[in-house]
């Protein structure tokens, strides 16, 4: 058995069959125990399936996000240039540049 890695499916949680006795479990009782179960598990198989695809999501945004600091930093770069000029036009006039 690993850990940390599921080891039923909902599908084999249903099919399961249990030996009865004398003096077993009332049948009804473990039956309606496992029908909750096996409702917990698909929401958390579901949860965990929705999550994967969230982290991929973000991966991808993240890798994406990661291929464009150089285009965003020359689009910043260009803007921070293009507000020193008018700037200094502003605060020096042209005779900055005469």
């Amino acid at each position: 058995m690993e850990p940390n890695k599921v080891q039923l499916t909902a599908k084999e949680i249903v099919e399961k069959e249990f030996k009865t006795s004398m003096r077993g479990y009332n049948q009804e009782e473990v039956d309606a125990f496992l029908d909750r179960i096996i409702r917990d598990y698909e929401v958390f198989t579901q949860e965990l399936e929705s999550l994967k695809m969230e982290n991929q999501r973000l991966k991808k945004q993240l890798e994406d996000a990661r291929k464009q600091p150089s285009h965003v930093a020359a689009a910043t770069n260009f803007d921070i240039l293009k507000r020193l000029s008018n700037l200094e036009k502003h605060v020096f006039g042209n005779k900055l540049y005469d």
